[in-house]
């Protein structure tokens, strides 16, 4: 795996009423992804209620694949052991979600 570092983008389409809950969410696994090795940056932003409906964007640095995988098996992992099916909660709250991983250009 390359040293080059990676980004996970992910773009979700919030309804105003499934705000608070999400964003409770997406707080606890922002602060454990800022403490794992590699995290070089994590932001969370939000763009104002937009016709009821909230856009909210996460971007995670990177800093190779290896940290990651290593983030993303932690993740997965706590899912299980806590029986989190994110999948399930988006579509119960009426959020649209568009995952990524980008490198630069």
């Amino acid at each position: 795996m390359s040293a080059q570092a990676i980004y996970r983008i992910d773009r979700f389409n919030v309804p105003a009423r499934a705000l608070p809950a999400f964003m409770e969410r997406v707080r606890q696994t922002q602060r454990t992804l800022d403490e794992l090795p590699g995290c070089r940056q994590n932001l969370v932003l939000t763009q104002p209620d937009l016709a009821g409906e909230f856009n909210v964007m996460t971007v995670v640095e990177w800093s190779d694949e290896t940290h990651l995988a290593a983030a993303k098996a932690l993740i997965q992992q706590r899912y299980a052991e806590e029986r989190f099916d994110p999948a399930a909660f988006m579509q119960g709250l009426g959020v649209k979600a568009d995952l990524g991983l980008y490198r630069h250009a």
